[in-house]
């Protein structure tokens, strides 16, 4: 079996069109849930399942699902899917997500192209909204097709602007029916660009995911007291923005300590702050900030999170500040699943292409799809590491490569390869 590099090249370079922006350097597009270029995407996406002869399903909240179904499969038997997402950030590149949902389509296209003959339906899966830049905080198609959120909760979602997605969905044409259930399939494999160089020095085309990282995000604030910046002795200030100051450096600190005494992978980001009144002649009185805790092992983030409650006890003591901590958002670490990794390093060995086994440090659908069967996330490399950035780039090689390595395990698990 192999891929249509020229295909596949076609399909992404087509979807790039879509919320296409001006750049002075690389290719980018900004496609939200909602607006115009994401009902483009979608209907082109739609269309390109049904010429491969597939059967298009939209749910309830907009995922969608084409399924091929030979004659030499079983219809009722458990299918093999695979996919991403069509979304990008505000200013994107043209790979995070397209890459994965036409690579997933390619695949089928090549094993129809091979003649080979699956025992399994493949389904081909566009996610709604994984970035998460309109509505909930990102994963939020797959989160309602493992069930973590009903159907109900999501279309009440609501955007800045006041829109519920909904709305949304319904503007586009893509507000479907029922809910696709993650769980009715056998396996399930995903394919992006890494995101950081580590395929690129090793000079290996593909990487095989052993964990997601789990994410953590908490938001910290510091009471201080706003004063006069001119008349307020230094002496008699209570500066929110200092203490806060030395938050982010116990935060920082404490990071690189459980990095060299615990776990390699972990890292503590400290990556937003509101001060208040925010006026440069005025002692800063509040600052509210944003941290983020990531790492594929939980007690290393439960850790950092600990520490960083002991920052503020401390600044609370040495300060004199109030402060306030909570944890609102909580997604623990995925292990991917030895059957589906050994596929995709099988596929590769099959089809002379190289595989190396490494982590992830940024969220995708498959940390919820993990939860409720089989899966498999795989990478392909990323030039200087750069993506969400229209400087984003995967050479058209690699991507062909990826997607045969990730064809070869699908067909493997739908019982093709024999």
């Amino acid at each position: 079996m192999n891929v249509d590099s020229d295909r596949l090249r076609a399909d992404i370079e087509a979807n790039a069109e879509f919320g296409k922006i001006d750049v002075a350097e690389g290719r980018g597009r900004t496609v939200l849930t909602g607006t115009d270029a994401n009902r483009q995407a979608r209907e082109y996406f739609v269309e390109r399942l049904k010429d491969a002869g597939l059967d298009v399903r939209i749910d309830a909240v907009g995922n969608v699902a084409g399924r091929w179904t030979p004659e030499s499969a079983d219809p009722d038997a458990a299918p093999v899917a695979a996919g991403s997402h069509l979304d990008s950030v505000p200013e994107g590149g043209i790979f995070d997500g397209p890459l994965g949902v036409y690579a997933a389509l390619e695949s089928v296209r090549a094993m129809q192209d091979a003649d080979l003959e699956p025992d399994r339906p493949i389904d081909v899966v566009s996610f709604t909204e994984e970035e998460g830049q309109q509505f909930a905080g990102g994963l939020l198609g797959s989160s309602v097709a493992v069930g973590d959120r009903t159907v109900e909760e999501a279309l009440a979602l609501e955007d800045d602007d006041g829109t519920t997605l909904e709305s949304a969905l319904e503007s586009m044409g893509f507000r479907g029916e029922g809910r696709l259930d993650a769980s009715e399939w056998d396996a399930w494999f995903e394919l992006h660009v890494e995101q950081s160089e580590r395929l690129v020095d090793a000079d290996v085309p593909v990487g095989v995911v052993t964990a997601i990282t789990g994410i953590t995000h908490c938001d910290a604030v510091i009471r201080g007291e706003a004063d006069h910046a001119g008349a307020t002795p230094m002496d008699d200030r209570t500066d929110a923005l200092a203490a806060a100051s030395e938050f982010v450096l116990d935060v920082e600190r404490a990071a690189n300590e459980v990095v060299a005494g615990f776990s390699d992978t972990a890292v503590g980001t400290v990556g937003k702050l509101n001060v208040r009144p925010n006026a440069t002649n005025v002692v800063p009185g509040q600052v509210e900030t944003g941290v983020d805790i990531r790492d594929v092992n939980y007690d290393s983030m439960n850790e950092l999170v600990q520490r960083a409650r002991r920052s503020l006890a401390r600044l609370e003591r040495e300060r004199g500040v109030e402060t306030e901590f909570k944890r609102p958002f909580d997604l623990e670490p995925s292990p991917m699943t030895d059957r589906a990794r050994k596929a995709a390093h099988d596929a590769g060995e099959r089809a002379g292409i190289e595989t190396m086994d490494l982590h992830s440090g940024a969220a995708h659908d498959t940390q919820r799809i993990a939860g409720v069967t089989d899966a498999a996330l795989l990478f392909a490399p990323s030039k200087d590491g750069i993506s969400h950035n229209p400087k984003e780039w995967t050479d058209w090689d690699d991507c062909a490569a990826a997607a045969r390595v990730m064809g070869g395990a699908i067909a493997d698990l739908a019982g093709a390869e024999r």
